[in-house]
């Protein structure tokens, strides 16, 4: 059973042995995040930092950072057990029949008991303490990475509605810090929250905005969730939790936030303002994301519990915390995807590639065609058209196996016939493409084809020193000169040509297929390595994530001190 807040889930991680408290001193100024990050890498647990610099709260980082942690918040034993349930339910026979309808009845009531409870009375916990003169500078707020633009809120649950609606929408937007009342709000063009800003514009009026910060893990997963929009991420919630979420009025604005949460932030974001100067950011695909301009949230009140856990995530080069989120998500949405796409048997979103650059696919390939017909669904189905690279492969091979499926591209893939190119939408934080939001996608058929033969090729690596534009490009090229070779793949001089993990990261994030692939006798080559001005990019590249070697060494240094 999930669990009903953030502090009863604390207690459930603790009794199962994946909670360690760090009762050392520590700083929220990249400290936080080396510890947390070397913890997450090796499988290590939840970290509870009590005593942090500069701050009374205690600060809660890796909560969900693994399958097991992230399971237990959802209430499932597996991520299977999840994706059998929707199953279920989905099966629109059972509700064909009187014995089926009766079986039904639990489904029935659990969908009802989802529907969030506005609770109108009382001091809940989330209101204990009210502060109308709030000064950020109070909570433990993390500065992750040595170029960011300063310190972001990296958990929180953003509350907004658009002008005149009772609806509201929850998303999960990062916040840089500005001063002790203001913070940027990083709402991406593609998202709602964007759009709910762009409504409030076109009205010339003041936009309310609420951010829960510490709920029960399931409502902070389900803001996450690549919902439809107009569909309340409260009732996936408490679908998931098996008990409506209740919610209680902010003390400043008419807007709606979870009971149970650690700590609230009222205010507005004015459209008339002009916009503020926003990053750098170590972002989840492992590369710096960019400076950028948006809206400017000001801080009018905070209300918390009289002694709250800061919730903070960090987010880098896979995996990291934010990967089970992405596979709870893969699974919980996957009968859906079946249900509108037959052919499709399951689908796997690499970790190396960050969740929009790659998806495995395996195609039920009963019919010709049917993994580009699959292909061309998935890419018009809902953030999956920010795809970069689909894979598809058949029913027998297992996506999630990445021997297996490099095994299927080298022996079943003419690179003259089985690729398919497509222009359209890209995440935003696609940084290879040379317009921003926009550039080639690639669908690879890695299927078998009885009617014609295939030859199992080989991938060769080759790290190159690149000085000047299409170096990359040519030096894969002559890697294909070997017959035996079917892909050839340049990366830059400083990665290790013998970690396929760290090959595929760079071809997920580096690559767009029409500047960066060419295909040649039979062979494809495909430069992965960075992009300079004069190939075409409109942008900076962006540097990857590297932690300071100081801070490294320190924390080196004081690692028995933290308890390890």
């Amino acid at each position: 059973m999930p669990k009903r807040d953030l502090n009863s889930f604390i207690k459930a991680l603790e009794a199962r042995g994946e909670l360690r408290r760090v009762k050392t001193l520590v700083s929220p100024v990249l400290e936080i995040t080396e510890i947390a990050d070397r913890v997450g890498k090796q499988g290590g647990p939840a970290l509870l930092f009590e005593r942090v610099e500069g701050s009374d709260f205690p600060v809660l980082i890796g909560a969900l950072g693994s399958e097991g942690r992230m399971s237990l918040a959802l209430g499932v034993e597996d991520f299977g057990a999840l994706e059998r349930q929707l199953e279920g339910y989905l099966d629109l026979s059972r509700y064909t029949t009187l014995r089926g309808l009766l079986s039904s009845i639990p489904f029935f009531w659990r969908m009802f008991r989802s529907l969030p409870v506005r609770v109108p009375l009382g001091r809940p916990p989330c209101q204990e303490v009210i502060e109308h003169s709030p000064n950020l500078g109070e909570l433990p707020i993390l500065k992750c990475w040595p170029l960011d633009g300063g310190r972001f809120l990296t958990l929180p649950v953003v509350f907004t509605k658009e002008l005149g609606a009772r609806t509201q929408n929850a998303g999960m937007y990062r916040m840089q810090v500005l001063d002790r009342a203001t913070t940027a709000m990083h709402w991406h063009k593609h998202k709602d929250g964007s759009q709910i800003f762009e409504s409030y514009r076109k009205a010339g009026k003041r936009m309310p905005v609420a951010v829960a910060l510490g709920c029960d893990p399931a409502i902070t997963y389900s803001c996450t969730a690549p919902l439809p929009p107009g569909v309340d991420e409260m009732l996936l919630a408490g679908f998931l939790r098996r008990r409506p979420v209740s919610l209680v009025r902010c003390r400043s604005c008419d807007l709606w936030v979870p009971r149970d949460a650690q700590f609230v932030l009222e205010g507005y974001v004015d459209p008339l303002e002009p916009l503020c100067r926003e990053g750098p950011f170590g972002d989840h695909t492992g590369y710096y994301s960019l400076e950028g301009l948006y809206p400017r949230f000001h801080l009018t009140c905070l209300t918390r519990r009289k002694t709250p856990i800061y919730p903070a995530t960090v987010v880098g080069r896979p995996p990291m915390e934010d990967c089970y989120l992405a596979k709870a998500t893969e699974r919980l949405f996957l009968p859906i995807l079946r249900k509108a796409i037959p052919q499709l048997c399951d689908l796997c979103l690499p970790l190396e590639g960050v969740f929009h650059g790659c998806a495995v696919l395996s195609v039920k390939n009963d019919f010709p065609g049917a993994a580009q017909t699959v292909m061309n669904a998935v890419w018009g189905m809902g953030q999956l058209r920010y795809t970069k690279l689909l894979i598809a492969v058949d029913e027998g091979t297992d996506p999630s196996d990445r021997q297996a499926v490099l095994k299927a591209v080298l022996q079943n893939v003419e690179p003259g016939r089985d690729l398919t190119f497509s222009k359209g939408t890209l995440d935003a934080l696609d940084h290879s493409s040379p317009t921003a939001l926009f550039g080639t996608r690639l669908g690879v058929d890695a299927t078998a084809k009885p009617q014609r033969p295939t030859r199992l090729g080989r991938m060769e690596v080759t790290a190159v020193d690149k000085r000047e534009a299409g170096q990359g490009l040519c030096a894969a090229l002559r890697l294909l000169d070997d017959r035996k070779v079917k892909l050839a793949v340049a990366v830059d001089r400083d990665v290790d040509v013998r970690d396929l993990g760290e090959v595929l990261w760079r071809i997920y994030n580096n690559i767009d297929a029409g500047r960066d692939l060419a295909v040649q006798e039979g062979g494809a080559a495909l430069d992965a390595t960075r992009k300079r001005e004069d190939e075409g990019l409109h942008h900076p590249w962006p540097a990857d994530i590297e932690m300071d070697g100081e801070v490294r060494r320190r924390v080196t240094r004081r690692w028995k001190e933290y308890g390890f």
